[in-house]
């Protein structure tokens, strides 16, 4: 499992475009990103005792949560993600699933999905049945991202994040989501072995500093 460095640090709206346009001269838009932008909606898991909001909130050392994602409302690519946090470094693991199973376990219909599941989705599984895992949360956003290849340097902004409240219907196009509260715009910065000092001079913004702020926690707030 490989482990990144990672910064996010809350913006407003002018640090935003003075950015944006930094950045912009600097480091490649995201190839995916149509526009340079694209939307983003995930399914988040957590227990009956809310473990994965609890450490996060508390800053545990070590801990780990589950998301299913697509992006621009495409459900027919659909990435089963695990985010791992470790002496505040992060890694990914991901694989794409099914419309089908993806939909099984949001449903909780869990034998359904063991034929065929990739690792990824049996440990899933396993931990909904074993420490009772189930869809929480449902989170919208919109994300422009920037890449820049010396130091696999990934710079994504996120802004308009709403939540589907205790509804989990994530596959649902016509899903209603809500504002999540006072949500800003958040900058994300990660990298590997070293963060390249043209990027780390560019995203200096006076007056701002990593935070731990959560989208998912976000979103958590009405329940």
């Amino acid at each position: 499992m490989d482990f990144r460095h990672e910064w996010k640090i809350e913006i407003n709206t002018a640090d935003l475009l003075a950015l944006r346009s930094r950045l912009c001269f600097l480091m490649e838009p995201d190839e995916h990103a149509a526009g340079g932008r694209y939307l983003v909606r995930s399914l988040y898991f957590d227990n009956p005792a809310d473990r994965a909001l609890r450490e996060k909130i508390d800053g545990v050392n070590r801990r780990e949560k589950f998301r299913i994602r697509y992006y621009n409302g495409d459900t027919g690519f659909l990435s089963l993600e695990k985010k791992s946090k470790l002496n505040g470094l992060c890694s990914k693991q991901s694989v794409q699933i099914t419309t089908e199973q993806a939909q099984a376990v949001a449903n909780t219909g869990l034998s359904e999905t063991l034929q065929n599941a990739p690792p990824l989705l049996q440990e899933l599984i396993y931990k909904m049945k074993t420490e009772g895992l189930k869809p929480k949360v449902v989170v919208d956003y919109i994300r422009e991202p920037f890449v820049y290849r010396p130091g696999n340097v990934r710079v994504t902004f996120d802004y308009g994040i709403r939540t589907g409240l205790t509804c989990t219907d994530f596959l649902n196009p016509e899903l209603v989501t809500v504002p999540a509260g006072d949500a800003t715009v958040l900058m994300e910065v990660k990298w590997d072995a070293f963060l390249p000092d043209v990027i780390r001079d560019a995203i200096q913004m006076t007056g701002r500093r990593a935070s731990a702020f959560s989208k998912y926690a976000q979103c958590r707030i009405y329940g």
